[in-house]
Order: structure tokens, then C-alpha cells, then sequence
């Protein structure tokens, strides 16, 4: 008789059956479960408190609170931030109440999503992690520093899970295939595309496996295109309004610093394909043209303009192309910070000595008074000056002349430098020769 949909012979999903009985068997977060681990020594204490599990999909979550609370005797509670509101936490919270109440037992309650919480709701919480009422679990993709109420997260610990790597998935696709009593179907090409498209998910790759079992023919064996089919589209992990959309960013601008072509279009092409507006992309590579590599090259922001305006006229997917050309420009460009320190240096000045005002002699004097006042008295056009350079003192009269700008050896900047360095040598040779000339002056 075939099996059908309400049959109780249907076997349970794959990645159920293969869930973790202990936490020995969880694939990859040795460093928090393993005995002399944290989680671990926590458990064999049997002290219990509450904590954050952080880590990616399908990396463990569920099962490690799940595997706690039976090693503590604790009642496992589950909701979902997603499906739960204030409400369904009064009903968990009072039926911890009794439970400690008549039967004496504990309450672990594993709160999955819990960013998804806000702030009233995580609030909440609170009081019965306070006294003992329930042990709060949190499972969360995002970083807790941000999502999580600083409240909250001064009473529970974060523990941070790896996502897994080729090897976990290797150990959890043996495991598939001793579960299955079978090899799965797939050549040496195909089987490690699985695990490189898994991208860190547990989960993913057991569920794929399935679906490989599944589809394939009797005595068929699976090649990249064949696993490609059943796939059709995955979008990576990536939140752009959350944690996801900054790491990538500071991933881009490091790569970019460092001068690291591959890892930056890398980094670039895995926000476009995650859908991050292109336009955000644009406008942190213009401000990147002008902040770390500016006049080191100045066609920098030149190319930048041009890029984002070639964006702006092609759109995507064709316009895509400007923006990993920009990101190839920008990441082998010179780099230097020279105006971006001299722009901070100038503004802590500005701020301690806002109240003096320019010299004299570099301010238009209009009116009759202000000529009586001294006002433009010995101005000295530069331009017109023999070697278009009068030496003249532009900072404010009694205040020391600070060198706010430290061009740098490289690219064209390296020509800045010798003219700042030219400029400040021809400056000290004039000012000596005013200060000798108003010398023998006096002394006449």
C-alpha cells in the first residue's frame, strides 16, 4: 500500500531525524557546548541562566536549547518573536508561575527571533528573569549589541555560534547517508557545490540532500547543473536594514583600504546580489574617493561622479558594470589621509581659537574707518607678486602658525608634498627677510 500525505509510515523530514540527541552530536560549536566549553560547564554545574545564542540559520539553535533543557530537567517552553505577541508572553509567563508554583519545575523558554521584539516587549521580560521564573534562551542572527535592550542584555550571557563549515557539512552529509542506508547521488563537482551553496546552514544542506534523494533516478548520478535545477534560487543571507548590511559595507571599505581588488568586488558583488540599493554602494565609494584615497589621486572622485552618473543613465543590471569598475579603480588607487586628518586638525583649531579674527591686512577695508583702522594696510597680491608668492601671514595676528597638513609619499600626492614642502621653505625665507628689513628700520 502506497504511502500517503496522512499516512503515520511517512518518514519524518531529513534534517529531523538526523537533530541532535546530545550535545556531543551538535556539528561545529565545540567551543560553547563541548565540556570544558562554557555552555558546557554551565550545564554540568547545573546552574542555569539565561543567555543569547547569536550565530546564522541553521547552525544550532533551536537544538542546543532544546538539548538543555533536557539535560536540566526544565520545562522547554518555544514561541516565535515573530508569531508572538504580548499577550501569548503573559500565558507563558503565568504557566511558569504555576508550574514552579505546583510542581516545582523550572521553565526554559527558547525565544526564537528575539530582535524581533521591541523594546516594550523585551521589557517584559525582565522581571521573571529576575527572579528565577523562567531561564530565558534568545536565539538571534543579529548582533544583540544592537537589537537587544541594554536591560535585557546585562542579565543574560552571549554565546556566539560559527556557521558551519565544509567540513561540518561533510560530517553531516555522512551522517544523511547513514541515516538513508544509501550514498548520495551526487559526483565529487556536485557534492562540494552543495556544501559551498549552503552557506553556512545546517539545515539547507540536509534538506537539499533530501531533495537530491528524491529527484534522482535509480542507479543516477547528480552532476553541478543537476544540483543547480533543484536549487533554482537561494538569495544569501543578508539583512541590508540590519547587522548584514554593515558588515558587508565595512568589509567593501576595508578591502578598498586595503588595496585588495578580488576581496572588494567580491564584498560589492555580494550586496548587489543581496538586492542593496545600488546608489547606497555608489555614495560610500564617492565619499571613499575623497576620504582615503584623495589627492594621492585626484581623478579618484573624478571616476566616482563619472561611475555613479553611468549608474544613473544605464541603470541595472548594465549599470552594475560602473560600479565594480569604480570598485577595481578605487582598490588599486594610492591611498591617503592626509586631508581627511588636516580637515579634523582644522576644525579642533577652529573650535579653540573661533574668536580671533583675521589679520588686518588681508580684510577689505570699504569704508573710511576701516582704512583708518589698518584694515588691508600692506596687503600684498600674491599673483602679482615676482614668484606669485608673497610669504604673507594668513592665520590670525598672536597666534602661532600649526601645520595641519601632512601630505604623503605617494601617487600625486607625492607632487603636493613638494609643493607644500617648496611653499613652506620660500614662506620662512621671506618672513626672515621682512623680520631683518623691520630690523634696520627700527634700528634707523
Amino acid at each position: 500500500m502506497e504511502e500517503t500525505l496522512f499516512s503515520s509510515t511517512v518518514k519524518r523530514p531529513l534534517a529531523d531525524r538526523l537533530r541532535p540527541k546530545t550535545l556531543s552530536e551538535v556539528v561545529g560549536q565545540d567551543h560553547i557546548v563541548a565540556d570544558n566549553a562554557p555552555l558546557g560547564r554551565m550545564i554540568r554545574s547545573g546552574k542555569i541562566s539565561s543567555f543569547i545564542l547569536w550565530g546564522p540559520p541553521g547552525c544550532g539553535k533551536t537544538t542546543i536549547a532544546r538539548l538543555i533543557a533536557e539535560n536540566t530537567k526544565l520545562y522547554f517552553e518555544q514561541i516565535s518573536a515573530v508569531f508572538s505577541g504580548v499577550a501569548d508572553l503573559k500565558r507563558v509567563f503565568q504557566y511558569a508561575q504555576e508550574r514552579r508554583a505546583n510542581q516545582g519545575q523550572g521553565t526554559l523558554l527558547f525565544v526564537d527571533e528575539i530582535h524581533r521584539f521591541n523594546k516594550s516587549q523585551q521589557d517584559g521580560f525582565l522581571p521573571y528573569v529576575e527572579d528565577g521564573t523562567i531561564i530565558l534562551v534568545g536565539a538571534t542572527t543579529e548582533n544583540p549589541s544592537f537589537e537587544l535592550n541594554a536591560a535585557l542584555l546585562s542579565r543574560c550571557q552571549v554565546f556566539v555560534l560559527n556557521r558551519l563549515s565544509v567540513d561540518n557539512f561533510e560530517e553531516l552529509l555522512a551522517r544523511a547517508e547513514k541515516e538513508e542506508g544509501r550514498k548520495l547521488p551526487v559526483d565529487d563537482e556536485a557534492r562540494m557545490f552543495m556544501k559551498e551553496t549552503a552557506d553556512g546552514d545546517g539545515r539547507y544542506i540536509l534538506n537539499l540532500a533530501e531533495s537530491v534523494w528524491n529527484y534522482a533516478q535509480n542507479g543516477e548520478i547528480f552532476d553541478k547543473e543537476n544540483i543547480v535545477k533543484i536549487i533554482r534560487s537561494r538569495a544569501p543571507i543578508y539583512d541590508k536594514g540590519r547587522d548584514g548590511h554593515y558588515n558587508l559595507i565595512s568589509a567593501v571599505h576595508k578591502s578598498l583600504s586595503g588595496s585588495d581588488v578580488d576581496a572588494a568586488l567580491y564584498w560589492g558583488a555580494r550586496m548587489l546580489e543581496s538586492g542593496e540599493d545600488p546608489k547606497y554602494l555608489l555614495r560610500r565609494m564617492t565619499r571613499f574617493a575623497v576620504e582615503d584615497v584623495s589627492l594621492a589621486d585626484p581623478n579618484a572622485v573624478t571616476q566616482a561622479i563619472a561611475c555613479w552618473e553611468t549608474y544613473d543613465r544605464l541603470g541595472s543590471p548594465e549599470g552594475d558594470l560602473a560600479i565594480m569598475q569604480l570598485t577595481a579603480y578605487l582598490a588599486t588607487a594610492p591611498k591617503s589621509v592626509g586631508v581627511y586628518k588636516a580637515m579634523y586638525a582644522a576644525r579642533d583649531l577652529a573650535k579653540k581659537t573661533g574668536s580671533l579674527m583675521p589679520p588686518k591686512n588681508i580684510l577689505n577695508a570699504p569704508t573710511k574707518l576701516m582704512k583708518q583702522l589698518g584694515y588691508s594696510d600692506g596687503y600684498e597680491y600674491d599673483p602679482d607678486c615676482e614668484d606669485g608668492f608673497s610669504g604673507a601671514n594668513y592665520f590670525p595676528d598672536g597666534m602661532s602658525r600649526v601645520k595641519l597638513y601632512h601630505p604623503v609619499d605617494r601617487g600625486f600626492e607625492r607632487e603636493v608634498k613638494k609643493r607644500v614642502d617648496y611653499f613652506d621653505k620660500l614662506r620662512a625665507e621671506k618672513q626672515a627677510a621682512r623680520r631683518i628689513a623691520i630690523t634696520k628700520k627700527e634700528e634707523k
